[in-house]
């Protein structure tokens, strides 16, 4: 069984592709700030076709990056590493407390937000934690 090639119709090469819609996933970029920036490189696109291939091929790249963050042998990787961090939200003159797990990469894990600050909601966080990233 062969695998089909996702990017067999477009004339763009497969990296730009995907260098337009990691910069529009992973920075606060709009559509039109993307264009900008290839048209600076001398990649002359227009927006639509990054809100295109957006939606083509976002779930694709999302789909590559959770079986990398998930395979165990990246996660036994010495480099791997994930850490918590404990923000106080307001909201609606009520305080909450945010909890995140954050990687190596800087990348969200998991966020938990709470009305509690107090051992039982930082352990259903941590054991929630456990069980899909294990031990770092």
């Amino acid at each position: 069984m062969t695998k089909k090639n996702p990017f067999r119709y477009f004339k763009t090469s497969p990296e730009i592709i995907r260098l337009a819609v990691m910069m529009y996933v992973r920075f606060p970029l709009s559509l039109r700030n993307v264009e900008d920036l290839l048209h600076e490189r001398g990649i002359d696109i227009c927006h639509e076709t990054v809100r295109y291939w957006w939606n083509r091929f976002g779930p694709l790249f999302a789909r590559e990056i959770r079986k990398k963050r998930l395979h165990p042998s990246s996660r036994n990787h010495s480099n791997w590493r994930w850490h918590l961090d404990e923000v106080f939200v307001k909201t609606n003159d009520k305080t909450h407390y945010r909890w995140r797990a954050v990687d190596h990469e800087g990348e969200v894990l998991e966020a938990y937000v709470s009305r509690r600050r107090d051992r039982k909601a930082a352990l259903v966080f941590l054991k929630k934690l456990m069980k899909r990233y294990g031990n770092s």
